[in-house]
């Protein structure tokens, strides 16, 4: 079994627990940002794909650039433009599973600039334990990805079984 796949079930978990990660930081962009749900239907655009799985490349595409204009319209570096950027690659996992880190990634960076406790127990614990090795065999792969996750009890370094 090759830790850095996953099949179609799996990837319709991952892409419901990327939902859940932007959702759960999304309030940072709204309060900042009432009147611009571009994130919103971003998130709401991977769950749509997760309960039908039907796909469809402009929607994924066209709702995922959405996001990340609305987070380029907040300030840089902001909880508000993390939490945009998460909708975007929540909405981006529909096509590639690995896409399903990114909200985990820019909830942790929110996280650090809006003094948020908790947040990586709250990502780690929604994660199912059986995509736990995928998650950290992608991790070690992206730069830097598995310092800002940091998440409890998962050790980032290559283990000998």
């Amino acid at each position: 079994n090759n830790p850095e796949t996953v099949g179609v079930e799996d990837h319709v978990s991952l892409a419901i627990w990327a939902a859940d990660c932007a959702e759960h930081v999304l309030p940072f962009f709204e309060s900042d940002f009432p009147d611009d749900d571009r994130p919103r239907e971003a998130i709401e655009a991977c769950r749509r794909w997760a309960d039908s799985r039907v796909f469809c490349m402009s929607e994924v595409r066209g709702s995922s650039l959405s996001a990340h204009a609305a987070a380029r319209g907040a300030p840089p570096g902001s909880a508000a433009q993390f939490a945009a950027r998460a909708a975007g690659q929540a909405a981006a996992t529909p096509h590639v599973p690995t896409h399903a880190l990114g909200p985990a990634w820019y909830g942790a960076k929110l996280a650090d600039v809006a003094g948020l406790e908790g947040e990586r127990r709250w990502q780690f614990e929604r994660l199912p334990i059986h995509l736990r090795p995928y998650v950290l065999a992608i991790a070690r792969k992206k730069r830097g990805l598995a310092t800002v996750l940091q998440y409890p009890g998962m050790v980032w370094q290559q283990q000998n079984d």
